[in-house]
């Protein structure tokens, strides 16, 4: 069995890269799959003719703050609040706000909830030993592909939560609940909770007085961890790089805890600058980076599998093996364009040993360069050359992340 991922025989037209730059996000379908190395399948929002589009329970406050409003993976979501770049850089300085109230939010209540996470995720529940501790991992389908990524929470023996992308939350809870049919255990899918990222270097102390959980014991919290008090947890995660809390709250509370933030001197910001954040911080983009024809180990994911205990037989363990024999992993790196452009995801990537492909891409606000993430043959190559619209550009291959803390880690 080789090494699990996809490709597309032909890049996306340019104003399909303008329509992934503003929706670049998960929750997408792929078009063009061929198999092995070449180019990266087109990205494209799946919402069913007629269907209604979902909202969050923020959605009449983002109309009244100026949101432009975009469709993401069937919901109705803000893109930006008039301008993406100086919400990318208040997250940076100071402090931003993100409505992701469209993820899934999942108890697991019983006593088979450890043995059913044990089975479905790549990583190992076993290394939660205390309330409060979370754990990012991959759910995994026979083949090894991921199904998700997501975090994993552990409240009790008999209680963790799991959040989940948006785009795949009604495949992960069918999933969940399959294999939890045999099992002492609820799937619980919190539909009556929103959920909102605060994220920056001044977020916490911004928003300490403002969640209810006490700011004594959130400002308490190390880097994934989680306090719950009530319907209200607040966890020390993110998808942006910088320090900050992601906030699950009643529904029915969640706009008024908006304005509090807004008062307080948060921006609020939007899923536009959210992946831009993401991109820099070298944060995989489920649908896009990886999805069910990628496995962890071809997309810069492989310490999230626990291999430990060796009779621990997750789904996908299997599978994984196989591709380990196989031989080395395509390497899963940092793109830096030196010419001028901007890379995007589909975009084939040429090196002495073959060719890869850009799976994310785009401008970097804090580095005002082009970056990128890329699946490469395996090698020592530390050059590359990208083809964009039949012209082959300079790049040089860099180890993620490009930005952390508000801080370049590449040389420029």
């Amino acid at each position: 069995m080789g090494w699990l991922w996809r490709v597309a025989p032909r890049g996306p037209t340019e104003g399909e890269r303008r329509d992934a730059f503003a929706l670049n996000l998960s929750g997408f379908r792929t078009e063009g799959r061929r198999t092995r190395m070449g180019r990266v399948c087109r990205y494209l929002p799946v919402l069913p003719e007629h269907a209604m589009a979902l909202r969050t329970p923020l959605h009449d406050q983002h109309l009244s703050d100026g949101a432009k409003i975009v469709d993401f993976s069937g919901w109705d979501m803000p893109l930006h609040y008039g301008s993406q770049i100086d919400e990318h850089h208040a997250v940076r300085r100071a402090a931003g706000v993100f409505d992701v109230s469209h993820m899934c939010v999942v108890d697991l209540r019983g006593a088979d909830a450890r043995p059913l996470l044990s089975r479905l995720i790549a990583n190992d529940p076993g290394k939660l030993k205390s309330p409060g501790r979370a754990l990012y991992t991959c759910m995994l389908n026979t083949r090894g592909g991921v199904i998700d990524d997501l975090i994993v929470y552990f409240f009790a023996d008999d209680w963790y939560r799991m959040v989940v992308n948006a785009g795949t939350r009604d495949k992960d809870v069918a999933w969940l609940r399959q294999h939890a049919d045999a099992l002492s255990v609820e799937v619980l899918e919190r539909r009556d909770l929103a959920m909102l990222a605060v994220q920056g270097p001044q977020a916490r102390a911004l928003a300490a007085p403002l969640v209810g959980v006490a700011a004594e014991r959130a400002l308490a919290l190390k880097p994934f961890s989680a306090a719950v008090d009530g319907d209200w947890m607040v966890a020390r995660t993110g998808y942006t790089g910088e320090d900050g809390w992601e906030v699950v709250l009643p529904a029915g509370e969640a706009r008024e805890t908006w304005q509090a933030l807004l008062a307080a001197g948060v921006r609020p910001c939007g899923l536009g600058a959210r992946d831009t954040l993401r991109l820099e911080a070298g944060m995989n983009l489920y649908g896009q980076d990886m999805d069910e024809d990628v496995s962890p180990l071809a997309c810069g994911l492989g310490w999230t599998v626990a291999w430990a205990p060796e009779d621990r037989d997750f789904i996908g363990r299997a599978a994984l093996e196989a591709e380990r024999a196989a031989g080395p992993p395509p390497r899963f790196v940092g793109l830096l364009l030196e010419d001028r452009g901007v890379l995007r995801a589909g975009y084939p990537v040429h090196v002495p040993e073959g060719e890869g492909i850009v799976t994310s891409g785009g401008f970097s606000p804090t580095l005002s360069r082009s970056i990128g993430l890329a699946r490469l043959p395996a090698g020592e190559s530390g050059r590359c050359e990208v083809e964009i619209r039949g012209r082959r550009l300079s790049a040089r291959i860099v180890s993620p992340p490009f930005v952390r803390h508000g801080e370049p880690r590449i040389d420029l």
